[in-house]
């Protein structure tokens, strides 16, 4: 099953508050909420696509972890970009510098930034097109760098600020470049 958005009347307005817990009482739903008040509703992921989800959320954590450059995040955690959406990346990381500029309550709830980085899994049941809109929509908002990963396809879309989208066909391995100095993703698990 892909997502489904539900689309909110202009006059029924969700807040951030109500978000919030529409949020906690469906745990087994990951939701999001767009900039324009669709809400999105995205079934849990089946095994391949849970297992290929965790690798890469482990390596990216292994890394901050050696590097302490900054925190890391699973697809459990949703940010408030500046252009209101309420949007959870399957795997994203904050420099230190911008985490630790949010008080205690902003981080403890839906953090008010985007991402320096952010990937996006493309599961069996996604489209292309909303997962790339998604991606320009973190370029749009601040993203310094972001991946578009199709184990379908076995290709990934690599998107930076003010420049094309790249696409690599089947690479072994991707590099953080200047975002992330050192992290390299393996991708020979994630397309396994």
């Amino acid at each position: 099953m892909s997502s489904l958005p539900i689309n909110i009347p202009p006059n029924l307005q969700v807040s951030e508050e109500q978000f919030a817990l529409l949020a906690a009482a469906n745990r087994d739903l990951h939701l999001e909420l767009t900039a324009n008040g669709e809400l999105i509703i995205m079934p849990p992921t089946g095994g391949n696509t849970g297992k290929r989800n965790i690798d890469i959320e482990g390596q990216l954590w292994f890394w901050n972890r050696q590097s302490k450059l900054g925190v890391a995040f699973n697809s459990s955690t949703a940010f408030k970009l500046p252009n209101g959406a309420e949007r959870s990346p399957d795997a994203a990381w904050v420099t230190q510098a911008r985490w630790d500029a949010l008080t205690p309550a902003e981080q403890e709830t839906f953090p008010p930034l985007c991402p320096d980085f952010a990937i996006e899994l493309r599961s069996k049941s996604d489209r292309m097109e909303p997962l790339r809109k998604k991606m320009q929509e973190y370029i749009d908002n601040g993203l310094r760098l972001g991946w578009l990963i199709d184990t379908k396809n076995k290709k990934v879309e690599i998107y930076r600020p003010n420049q094309s989208v790249e696409v690599v066909d089947s690479p072994t391995s991707l590099s953080g470049e200047d975002v992330l100095p050192g992290f390299v993703l393996d991708m020979q698990v994630v397309f396994s």
